[in-house]
């Protein structure tokens, strides 16, 4: 007896659905960062930004339920990433490769973020003469951004920032985001009262 036609044109289709799940589950893993459903699309050859977000909701529950020390995430902004589940970076942490930036230049970094857009002027003032070193080492880095006004520069975090740290890249959601490491950070380690701009950001990278 012949299988159901329905039965035998669903057929194909599963393992070329497999094979576009496993391509998905690739870019996250190779871009370590989050990646946008157009640049997925791409990867698996789909046009319907609905048809990749669907195949990247497949991925998160199986991430999800299988036990991996790994997570896919879908963020608020649509984007996708792929990181290692909070409980297991404690323990893992040592291993990973050398920090992008000293503790100085983080505190920069921080302070820039949570106040952005800033001055350059006022940002020195603040952190003293250090922070024009700093902040060439975070231009140079890709983390911030300048533009030119007046005398001074108004500096403000790019979109590298945002993927390197898993925070939005709307500037508002961004803040509030910091606004709840920094109260992370300060019930912690409890220290005396103090802007939470000074506190430095301590957000596991995409590649631990």
């Amino acid at each position: 007896m012949s299988e159901p036609q329905n039965q035998v044109a669903e057929r194909p289709e599963q393992p070329r659905a497999k094979t576009k799940l496993a391509l998905i589950e690739a870019a996250l893993y190779v871009a370590g960062k989050p990646l946008e459903l157009k640049t997925l699309g791409l990867i698996v050859g789909l046009k319907s930004e609905e048809k990749v977000r669907e195949l990247g909701r497949l991925l998160m529950e199986k991430y999800g339920s299988d036990g991996s020390a790994l997570e896919v995430l879908e963020l608020s902004d649509g984007r996708f990433v792929m990181q290692l589940k909070p409980q297991y970076v404690a323990e893992v942490k040592r291993l990973a490769t050398r920090q992008l930036l000293t503790p100085g230049p983080m505190k920069t970094l921080s302070f820039i973020a949570y106040r952005q857009p800033i001055t350059q002027s006022y940002l020195a003032k603040v952190r003293g003469n250090l922070a024009y070193s700093h902040v060439k080492q975070l231009r140079e880095n890709g983390l911030i951004a300048e533009e030119r006004m007046g005398r001074t520069k108004v500096l403000r975090t790019t979109p590298n920032f945002s993927d390197y740290f898993n925070l939005s890249h709307e500037t508002p959601a961004l803040k509030k985001q910091l606004e709840h490491i920094f109260e992370n950070i300060k019930a912690q380690k409890a220290p005396p009262k103090s802007d939470p701009s000074n506190a430095t950001m301590k957000v596991q990278p995409q590649n631990p």
